[in-house]
C-alpha cells in the first residue's frame, strides 16, 4: 500500500481527520479537488462540544478574535446555554476559511500529505485495501491505501461510487446568504420573523455583516447562480430597507434538504462530515458534527492500521455517530419549522418559549445543540455495565478541569489529551489501578492525582478514577464502573 489512509476532501472534517490519524501514527494522503484553499466564509462558528475538542488538541488558541458566548437560540427562540454549568453556545466570529486555514496548517505540521487539484473518479475496495483513481494535473493516477474516507461534502463522490444510500427529504425552500459591507444593517443575531419570511444579520470582521434571507415561496433551484442583486431585492421585499448600495464579497444559497447516509462504513470505505449527513444550518451544527465525526473516527482508524485495535473497534464509529447524526437532523428540522415557516407558526413559538423558560427543558435543548448530551454506549446490550446499572459518567464527555497531581504539581485534563492517547486519571492510593494499566502504557498515559475534582457533569456520582478515550469520552470509571482491565481491552486492545 502507498499509504495507510486516503482522505478525500480538505474541508474541516477531512483536515481534522487527517491530523487525528497522524497523531495515531497512521500515514495519510488527502486529495482535494480545489486547486487552492477556499476563502469563502461559509460557517462562522461552531458549537460548544466542538470548541472543547479543539481545546483538547491545543489548537483552539490558534483562532484569533473569536467570541465565546452563552447566548444562543433554538429555532430563533432565545436560550441561555449557560443553564448547563460551565457551558456556552459555542464560538462565533470564526469564518470557515480561517478554521480551514488553521486545520490545514496543523495537518501539514503533523506530516499529512495534501494534494490539491485532484478529483476522485474511480474507487475499488479490493478486500484487503482500497484503490482510488484520481484526475490530477498530469492526468489520471492510481493510488492504493488500506482504507479510504470520504469527507467530500453533501454531493460526495465517494458515497456515490460505493453505492451507499443517502436517505432523507429533498429541499422545499432556498435561502440566500451574503457577506455585505458599506451599508448599515442592524444585528439580528437569532433571526427575525417577518410577515413573508425571516432575515438574520450577524457582524463579521473588517466591517462585514453576514446576512441570511429566507423568503417564503422561494423554491429551490440549485442550478442557478445567485447574485447580490437577487439577495438585496429579497432583503428589501422582506424588511423594506435597501442594501443595494452595499458590496458583497461572497454570495451563496442553501436549502433545507435533509439526508443521512444509511452506512458510515462499508468495508474499507468510510464517510464523515457532510458526506454522511446534510441538514439545515442551525447553530453551527454542520461543521461541528463533521469534526466530531473525525475526532471519533481518527483514533479508531489509526489503531486499526497500527494493529492494536480490539475486534469491532472500527465498527463502533457507525454505531456511535449515526445516532448522533440522526438527532442533529431531527433538531434542525424542528428548528426550521420554528424559524422559517412564517407567522403561522407563532402559536408554536409561544409555547416553545414558555417551555424553554423551564430550566430542565433549557438544559435538554442546550445539551442537544451543544453536543454535551452525547453518551456513547448507553444503549449497547454488551457495552460497559451491561449486567449491572451503568455508572452515569460512562460514555459521556469529560469536561476540562484543573488537577492537583500526586507529586504536588498541577495540570489540566484538556492538556493531557493533546497527544490523542488514552488517559487514566486515578486517585487510588493503593496504586492497584496504575499497576493494572501498566500493560497498556504504549497507548494509555497514567496520571496520579491527590483527588479527582468533582464537576457538574457527575450529578453527585462519586468518582476516584476515570479512563478517557483519545476523543475525551469516558470509557471507565471507579467505583461502580466495572473492571478496569476489561475496559482497557475493550477500547485499547490486548496488553503488551
Amino acid at each position: 500500500m502507498e499509504t495507510d489512509v486516503i482522505v478525500i476532501g480538505a474541508g474541516p472534517a477531512g483536515l481534522t481527520l487527517a491530523a487525528e490519524l497522524r497523531l495515531g501514527g497512521a500515514d495519510v494522503v488527502v486529495f482535494e479537488q480545489r486547486a487552492e484553499r477556499s476563502w469563502e466564509s461559509r460557517g462562522i462558528g461552531f458549537t460548544a462540544r466542538a470548541t472543547e475538542m479543539f481545546h483538547q488538541r491545543g489548537i483552539l488558541e490558534r483562532l484569533e478574535n473569536i467570541e465565546i458566548t452563552r447566548q444562543g437560540h433554538f429555532g430563533g427562540i432565545p436560550i441561555d446555554y449557560g443553564v448547563l454549568e460551565g457551558s456556552h453556545f459555542g464560538v462565533r466570529g470564526a469564518p470557515q476559511y480561517k478554521i480551514e486555514e488553521m486545520l490545514e496548517n496543523r495537518a501539514l505540521e503533523l506530516g499529512v500529505s495534501l494534494r490539491r487539484g485532484y478529483e476522485l473518479i474511480g474507487l475499488t475496495d479490493t478486500g484487503d485495501g482500497v484503490t482510488a483513481v484520481v484526475e490530477g494535473p498530469e492526468g489520471p493516477e492510481e493510488f492504493s491505501a488500506r482504507y479510504l474516507v470520504g469527507c467530500d461534502g453533501g454531493r460526495s463522490t465517494v458515497r456515490r461510487l460505493v453505492g451507499i444510500e443517502f436517505a432523507g427529504s429533498d429541499a422545499t425552500r432556498e435561502m440566500y446568504l451574503a457577506d455585505v459591507s458599506g451599508c448599515d444593517i442592524k444585528p439580528r443575531m437569532i433571526g427575525e420573523l417577518l410577515p413573508n419570511g425571516m432575515v438574520m444579520a450577524a457582524p463579521l470582521e473588517q466591517g462585514y455583516t453576514r446576512i441570511i434571507v429566507c423568503e417564503n415561496g422561494t423554491p429551490p433551484d440549485r442550478g442557478r447562480e445567485v447574485t447580490f442583486t437577487q439577495v438585496a431585492d429579497a432583503w428589501q421585499r422582506l424588511t423594506g430597507d435597501s442594501i443595494h448600495h452595499g458590496e458583497a464579497r461572497w454570495v451563496s444559497s442553501f436549502t433545507d434538504a435533509t439526508r443521512q447516509a444509511t452506512e458510515y462504513r462499508r468495508g474499507r470505505v468510510l464517510l464523515a462530515g457532510d458526506s454522511a449527513h446534510i441538514h439545515l444550518p442551525a447553530g453551527g451544527q454542520g461543521l461541528s458534527v463533521g469534526v466530531q465525526d473525525a475526532f471519533n473516527l481518527g483514533w479508531k482508524l489509526a489503531a486499526t492500521v497500527k494493529g492494536w485495535a480490539p475486534e469491532g473497534l472500527l465498527d463502533t464509529y457507525h454505531a456511535e455517530r449515526h445516532p448522533v447524526g440522526a438527532r442533529v437532523l431531527r433538531n434542525t428540522l424542528a428548528q426550521g419549522t420554528l424559524n422559517l415557516t412564517g407567522r403561522s407558526v407563532e402559536p408554536m413559538r409561544s409555547v416553545m418559549a414558555e417551555l424553554i423558560a423551564i430550566p430542565a427543558v433549557a438544559r435538554h435543548l442546550s445539551g442537544t445543540v451543544s453536543g454535551f448530551d452525547i453518551a456513547y454506549g448507553s444503549d449497547e446490550p454488551d457495552g460497559p455495565g451491561a449486567d449491572r446499572p451503568a455508572h452515569p459518567l460512562l460514555g459521556t464527555r469529560m469536561a476540562d478541569r484543573e488537577l492537583e497531581l500526586a507529586d504536588g504539581g498541577h495540570d489540566r485534563i484538556a492538556r493531557l489529551l493533546h497527544p490523542a492517547r488514552g488517559v487514566l486519571i486515578t486517585s487510588d492510593a493503593s496504586d492497584d489501578t496504575s499497576r493494572t494499566a501498566a500493560g497498556w502504557s504504549d497507548r494509555v498515559d497514567v496520571v496520579r492525582v491527590k483527588s479527582f475534582p468533582a464537576g457538574p457533569e457527575e450529578g453527585g456520582a462519586a468518582t476516584e478514577s476515570v479512563l478517557l478515550r483519545p476523543d475525551g469520552y469516558i470509557a471507565w470509571t471507579a467505583p461502580d464502573g466495572g473492571g478496569l482491565a476489561a475496559a482497557l481491552r475493550r477500547w485499547f486492545g490486548e496488553a503488551r
